[in-house]
């Protein structure tokens, strides 16, 4: 039975029990989940290692471009979603100009701190693998407390460990915990949203939800340990 008028508090504290096909279903929308954030990671380093990509989405029409480019791609996702390989393509797409998106972001912060491009990454990485992994281990029921515990104490080892290696501080580390905790909230939460969704009859909507979470995340992330933690290394 699918229950789509939960609440928010609800879709984080109770556990779902899954039909065999929905527990086919999420499984596959965390592989094309892994799919589009791969195509990501590839447009970003394309992007902040080619000036001439940096200064096009930097421009005027690079920003409108990125604008009408990232509403219509989800959108022939969406239509083409009982169509695996075209709805994979537009996923791959889909990720992949996020990743060119931000590429000004993340040549600026090769600049300033590229330590807190790995913070990020690895913070956000660990968290959806994490989550992942609790997914594909979960069976037929899906425990949103337990995948909550899961990715909150991942995210503060994480935090913990990076700053034995890179030195963010403990201000960074508590930035970085927090913020990987917002991601594991996000994660749950559409995760739950999609197993209770009578309309989720293909994994392509869900990872597309999960993907557009787990992207704000990473670009929260780095945001906010540059602006807290790289503002002082722009000499």
């Amino acid at each position: 039975m699918y229950q789509n008028d939960l609440s928010t508090w609800d879709k984080l504290t109770t556990a779902t029990t899954l039909a065999p096909s929905r527990a086919a279903v999420i499984r596959q929308t965390y592989l094309l989940l892994g799919v589009s954030v791969l195509s990501a990671m590839a447009g970003g380093y394309i992007g902040a290692t080619s000036e001439t990509v940096v200064r096009f989405f930097t421009s005027t029409i690079g920003w409108i471009a990125a604008i009408v480019l990232l509403n219509v791609i989800p959108m022939v996702a969406m239509a083409a979603r009982h169509n695996p390989a075209l709805g994979v393509a537009a996923l791959v797409g889909d990720g992949f100009l996020a990743g060119l998106v931000i590429s000004p972001l993340l040549y600026y912060a090769t600049l300033v701190a590229p330590a807190l491009i790995i913070v990020a990454f690895m913070i956000t990485g660990l968290v959806f693998l994490s989550i992942t992994g609790y997914v594909f281990m979960s069976g037929r029921v899906f425990n949103a407390p337990r995948g909550l515990m899961v990715g909150v104490f991942v995210a503060i080892m994480a935090a913990i460990v990076l700053n034995s290696f890179l030195h963010i501080g403990w201000l960074g580390v508590a930035l970085s915990a927090g913020i990987g905790i917002m991601g594991c909230l996000s994660l749950v939460y559409s995760t739950s949203d999609v197993l209770n969704s009578p309309y989720a009859d293909s994994p392509i909507p869900g990872a597309l939800a999960l993907f557009a979470g787990l992207f704000n995340v990473f670009v929260a992330v780095l945001n906010i340990l540059l602006r807290l933690l790289g503002g002082g290394r722009r000499d």
